[in-house]
Protein backbone atom coordinates (compact mmCIF):
# COMPACT_ATOMS: atom_id res chain seq x y z
CA UNK A 1 0.00 0.00 0.00
CA UNK A 2 1.63 3.36 -1.08
CA UNK A 3 1.13 6.79 1.23
CA UNK A 4 -1.93 7.72 -0.77
CA UNK A 5 -4.05 5.06 -0.33
CA UNK A 6 -2.84 5.10 2.89
CA UNK A 7 -3.42 8.38 3.42
CA UNK A 8 -7.35 7.82 1.64
CA UNK A 9 -8.18 5.20 4.07
CA UNK A 10 -7.28 7.25 7.33
CA UNK A 11 -9.10 9.94 5.93
CA UNK A 12 -11.76 7.22 5.47
CA UNK A 13 -11.58 5.87 9.01
CA UNK A 14 -11.81 9.58 10.43
CA UNK A 15 -14.68 10.26 8.89
CA UNK A 16 -16.48 7.96 10.22
CA UNK A 17 -15.58 7.88 13.78
CA UNK A 18 -15.95 11.73 14.05
CA UNK A 19 -16.97 14.19 11.14
CA UNK A 20 -14.60 16.94 13.10
CA UNK A 21 -11.39 14.81 12.50
CA UNK A 22 -9.21 15.60 9.86
CA UNK A 23 -6.66 12.59 10.35
CA UNK A 24 -5.82 10.15 12.86
CA UNK A 25 -2.47 9.91 13.78
CA UNK A 26 -0.08 8.52 16.54
CA UNK A 27 1.16 10.80 19.30
CA UNK A 28 3.72 9.59 21.73
CA UNK A 29 2.80 10.01 25.25
CA UNK A 30 6.56 9.78 26.19
CA UNK A 31 7.12 12.32 28.76
CA UNK A 32 9.80 14.95 28.09
CA UNK A 33 12.04 14.58 31.31
CA UNK A 34 14.13 11.51 29.65
CA UNK A 35 16.92 14.08 30.16
CA UNK A 36 16.79 15.12 33.30
CA UNK A 37 16.10 11.50 34.55
CA UNK A 38 19.15 9.83 32.87
CA UNK A 39 20.96 12.73 34.02
CA UNK A 40 20.07 11.70 37.39
CA UNK A 41 20.56 8.27 36.74
CA UNK A 42 24.29 8.98 35.33
CA UNK A 43 25.01 10.75 38.84
CA UNK A 44 23.45 7.84 41.08
CA UNK A 45 25.63 5.48 38.96
CA UNK A 46 28.77 7.72 39.35
CA UNK A 47 28.55 7.67 43.03
CA UNK A 48 27.27 4.26 43.49
CA UNK A 49 29.61 2.45 41.07
CA UNK A 50 28.40 -1.27 41.38
CA UNK A 51 25.00 -0.50 41.84
CA UNK A 52 22.81 -1.75 39.23
CA UNK A 53 19.46 -0.68 37.65
CA UNK A 54 17.14 -2.03 40.19
CA UNK A 55 19.02 -0.49 43.42
CA UNK A 56 19.03 2.37 41.27
CA UNK A 57 15.08 2.26 40.79
CA UNK A 58 14.91 1.88 44.45
CA UNK A 59 17.08 5.10 45.12
CA UNK A 60 15.14 6.94 42.73
CA UNK A 61 12.06 6.09 44.06
CA UNK A 62 12.82 7.01 47.49
CA UNK A 63 13.77 10.80 46.13
CA UNK A 64 10.36 10.95 44.53
CA UNK A 65 10.35 9.89 41.28
CA UNK A 66 7.05 8.04 40.00
CA UNK A 67 8.37 5.63 37.13
CA UNK A 68 8.67 1.96 36.97
CA UNK A 69 11.69 -0.46 36.38
CA UNK A 70 11.57 -1.06 32.67
CA UNK A 71 12.17 3.04 32.05
CA UNK A 72 14.73 2.88 34.37
CA UNK A 73 16.32 0.06 32.74
CA UNK A 74 15.69 1.46 28.70
CA UNK A 75 17.77 4.38 30.18
CA UNK A 76 20.25 2.84 32.06
CA UNK A 77 21.30 1.09 29.38
CA UNK A 78 20.68 3.28 27.15
CA UNK A 79 23.27 5.54 28.92
CA UNK A 80 25.89 2.25 28.68
CA UNK A 81 26.29 2.24 32.16
CA UNK A 82 25.52 -1.68 33.15
CA UNK A 83 28.09 -3.30 35.86
CA UNK A 84 30.36 -5.72 34.43
CA UNK A 85 30.53 -8.50 37.00
CA UNK A 86 34.21 -9.78 38.19
CA UNK A 87 35.52 -12.54 38.28
CA UNK A 88 35.05 -15.04 40.72
CA UNK A 89 37.65 -17.65 41.95
CA UNK A 90 36.34 -20.73 41.53
CA UNK A 91 34.99 -22.92 44.32
CA UNK A 92 35.00 -26.54 44.47
CA UNK A 93 31.93 -28.56 44.19
CA UNK A 94 30.70 -29.52 47.50
CA UNK A 95 27.36 -30.61 49.12
CA UNK A 96 25.64 -27.39 49.92
CA UNK A 97 23.47 -27.45 52.93
CA UNK A 98 20.16 -25.43 53.45
CA UNK A 99 21.15 -23.13 56.17
CA UNK A 100 17.99 -22.49 59.03
CA UNK A 101 16.32 -19.42 58.39
CA UNK A 102 16.01 -17.17 61.72
CA UNK A 103 13.10 -15.98 62.76
CA UNK A 104 13.61 -12.66 64.50
CA UNK A 105 16.82 -10.38 65.18
CA UNK A 106 19.38 -11.30 68.02
CA UNK A 107 19.19 -15.21 66.80
CA UNK A 108 21.71 -16.29 65.45
CA UNK A 109 24.94 -14.22 63.62
CA UNK A 110 27.97 -15.15 61.18
CA UNK A 111 31.22 -13.62 61.26
CA UNK A 112 34.91 -13.96 58.97
CA UNK A 113 37.50 -12.19 58.36
CA UNK A 114 38.13 -10.20 55.71
CA UNK A 115 42.16 -9.61 54.22
CA UNK A 116 43.62 -6.38 52.14
CA UNK A 117 46.19 -4.06 51.89
CA UNK A 118 47.11 -0.35 52.58
CA UNK A 119 48.85 1.55 49.44
CA UNK A 120 52.46 0.63 50.42
CA UNK A 121 51.59 -2.70 50.72
CA UNK A 122 51.29 -3.28 54.65
CA UNK A 123 48.18 -5.96 55.28
CA UNK A 124 45.05 -5.41 57.29
CA UNK A 125 42.28 -7.69 58.22
CA UNK A 126 38.29 -7.03 58.95
CA UNK A 127 36.60 -8.69 61.08
CA UNK A 128 33.14 -8.74 59.99
CA UNK A 129 29.58 -9.56 61.85
CA UNK A 130 26.57 -9.60 60.40
CA UNK A 131 22.79 -10.74 61.75
CA UNK A 132 21.27 -13.11 59.50
CA UNK A 133 17.58 -12.16 60.43
CA UNK A 134 17.98 -8.23 59.56
CA UNK A 135 21.37 -8.38 57.41
CA UNK A 136 22.83 -5.42 59.20
CA UNK A 137 26.16 -5.10 59.17
CA UNK A 138 26.80 -5.14 63.57
CA UNK A 139 30.34 -4.65 63.06
CA UNK A 140 33.91 -3.70 61.04
CA UNK A 141 37.04 -4.26 63.05
CA UNK A 142 40.01 -3.42 61.31
CA UNK A 143 43.25 -3.60 62.51
CA UNK A 144 47.07 -5.39 61.32
CA UNK A 145 46.12 -8.64 63.81
CA UNK A 146 42.68 -9.56 65.01
CA UNK A 147 43.48 -12.81 67.74
CA UNK A 148 40.37 -14.47 69.52
CA UNK A 149 40.66 -11.41 72.73
CA UNK A 150 40.00 -9.12 70.37
CA UNK A 151 37.40 -11.00 68.91
CA UNK A 152 35.86 -11.38 72.10
CA UNK A 153 36.12 -7.81 72.71
CA UNK A 154 34.03 -6.83 69.97
CA UNK A 155 31.53 -9.05 71.24
CA UNK A 156 31.57 -7.82 74.13
CA UNK A 157 30.46 -4.27 73.03
CA UNK A 158 27.70 -5.81 71.00
CA UNK A 159 26.44 -7.80 73.62
CA UNK A 160 25.84 -4.77 76.28
CA UNK A 161 24.43 -2.90 73.13
CA UNK A 162 21.80 -5.64 71.86
CA UNK A 163 22.85 -8.48 73.86
CA UNK A 164 23.69 -11.87 72.92
CA UNK A 165 22.53 -14.16 69.73
CA UNK A 166 21.77 -17.75 70.42
CA UNK A 167 24.50 -18.81 67.44
CA UNK A 168 27.04 -17.63 65.99
CA UNK A 169 28.16 -19.09 62.48
CA UNK A 170 32.30 -18.56 61.98
CA UNK A 171 34.92 -20.88 59.88
CA UNK A 172 38.00 -22.79 61.61
CA UNK A 173 40.43 -19.69 61.79
CA UNK A 174 42.76 -19.63 64.71
CA UNK A 175 40.66 -16.41 65.48
CA UNK A 176 37.24 -18.32 66.25
CA UNK A 177 38.73 -21.76 67.65
CA UNK A 178 41.18 -20.64 70.17
CA UNK A 179 40.61 -20.91 74.36
CA UNK A 180 39.83 -17.37 74.62
CA UNK A 181 36.65 -17.17 72.40
CA UNK A 182 35.43 -20.79 73.45
CA UNK A 183 35.46 -20.01 77.17
CA UNK A 184 33.87 -16.27 76.84
CA UNK A 185 30.52 -18.37 74.48
CA UNK A 186 30.69 -20.95 77.59
CA UNK A 187 30.03 -18.50 80.14
CA UNK A 188 27.73 -15.71 78.31
CA UNK A 189 26.06 -19.05 76.96
CA UNK A 190 26.69 -18.15 72.51
CA UNK A 191 26.74 -21.58 71.06
CA UNK A 192 29.63 -21.24 68.74
CA UNK A 193 28.71 -23.11 65.23
CA UNK A 194 31.71 -23.89 63.22
CA UNK A 195 31.53 -25.21 59.66
CA UNK A 196 33.11 -27.90 57.73
CA UNK A 197 36.36 -27.59 57.08
CA UNK A 198 37.24 -26.37 53.46
CA UNK A 199 33.72 -25.45 53.06
CA UNK A 200 32.80 -21.47 53.48
CA UNK A 201 29.82 -21.57 51.24
CA UNK A 202 28.12 -23.48 54.59
CA UNK A 203 28.68 -19.89 56.19
CA UNK A 204 26.45 -18.16 53.02
CA UNK A 205 25.38 -15.09 55.45
CA UNK A 206 28.88 -13.93 55.69
CA UNK A 207 30.01 -15.18 52.64
CA UNK A 208 27.43 -13.01 50.48
CA UNK A 209 27.99 -9.92 52.50
CA UNK A 210 32.09 -10.25 52.32
CA UNK A 211 31.75 -10.20 48.39
CA UNK A 212 29.42 -7.22 48.56
CA UNK A 213 31.92 -6.01 51.05
CA UNK A 214 34.94 -6.17 48.69
CA UNK A 215 33.15 -4.89 45.49
CA UNK A 216 31.24 -2.36 47.09
CA UNK A 217 33.97 -1.01 49.42
CA UNK A 218 37.44 -2.21 49.38
CA UNK A 219 37.87 -2.74 45.79
CA UNK A 220 36.61 1.00 45.28
CA UNK A 221 39.32 2.75 47.22
CA UNK A 222 43.01 2.88 47.66
CA UNK A 223 43.82 3.10 51.54
CA UNK A 224 46.56 4.86 52.71
CA UNK A 225 46.93 4.85 56.46
CA UNK A 226 44.96 2.58 59.27
CA UNK A 227 43.25 5.63 60.27
CA UNK A 228 42.30 6.19 56.62
CA UNK A 229 41.13 2.70 56.24
CA UNK A 230 39.07 2.69 59.29
CA UNK A 231 37.13 5.96 58.81
CA UNK A 232 36.41 4.85 54.79
CA UNK A 233 35.62 1.47 56.02
CA UNK A 234 32.65 2.93 58.93
CA UNK A 235 31.15 5.54 56.56
CA UNK A 236 30.02 2.35 54.12
CA UNK A 237 28.90 0.08 57.20
CA UNK A 238 26.45 2.86 57.83
CA UNK A 239 25.90 3.57 54.45
CA UNK A 240 24.70 -0.42 54.20
CA UNK A 241 23.16 -0.31 57.51
CA UNK A 242 20.37 3.04 56.84
CA UNK A 243 20.68 3.29 52.36
CA UNK A 244 21.72 0.44 50.44
CA UNK A 245 18.70 -1.67 48.87
CA UNK A 246 18.60 -5.13 50.03
CA UNK A 247 17.93 -7.23 47.09
CA UNK A 248 16.90 -10.66 49.74
CA UNK A 249 14.59 -7.78 51.99
CA UNK A 250 12.24 -6.56 49.08
CA UNK A 251 14.79 -3.89 48.32
CA UNK A 252 14.76 -2.07 52.04
CA UNK A 253 17.74 -1.45 53.93
CA UNK A 254 18.43 -3.88 56.83
CA UNK A 255 18.03 -1.17 59.26
CA UNK A 256 14.56 -0.23 57.81
CA UNK A 257 13.92 -4.01 57.54
CA UNK A 258 14.37 -4.56 61.49
CA UNK A 259 12.65 -1.82 62.34
CA UNK A 260 9.08 -2.99 60.01
CA UNK A 261 9.91 -6.36 62.10
CA UNK A 262 9.73 -4.29 65.32
CA UNK A 263 6.76 -2.24 64.40
CA UNK A 264 5.55 -5.82 63.13
CA UNK A 265 6.10 -7.59 66.83
CA UNK A 266 4.38 -4.64 68.77
CA UNK A 267 1.41 -4.67 66.41
CA UNK A 268 0.94 -8.81 66.98
CA UNK A 269 1.81 -8.21 71.09
CA UNK A 270 -0.67 -5.14 71.92
CA UNK A 271 -3.27 -6.99 69.82
CA UNK A 272 -3.15 -10.02 71.90
CA UNK A 273 -3.24 -7.86 75.42
CA UNK A 274 -6.57 -8.33 76.93
CA UNK A 275 -8.53 -5.32 77.29
CA UNK A 276 -9.06 -3.67 80.62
Amino acid sequence: MDARQRGVEEAAVAKIASPQAKRVHYESRRRGDDKVLTGRIMAIAAQKRRYGYRRIHVLLQREGWLTNHKRIWRLYSKAALSVRKRRRKRIACVERKLLPVPTGPNQSGSMDVVGDGLAYGRRFHCLTVVDDDTRECLAIEVDTSLPGLRVKQVFERLREMRGSPTSITVDNGSQFAGKVLDAWADEVGVMLSFVCPGRPVANAYIESFNARFRDECLNEHGFVSMHHTKRLIEQWRIEYNTERPHSSLGYLAPVQFAQAHEAKEFLASDSNCAPY
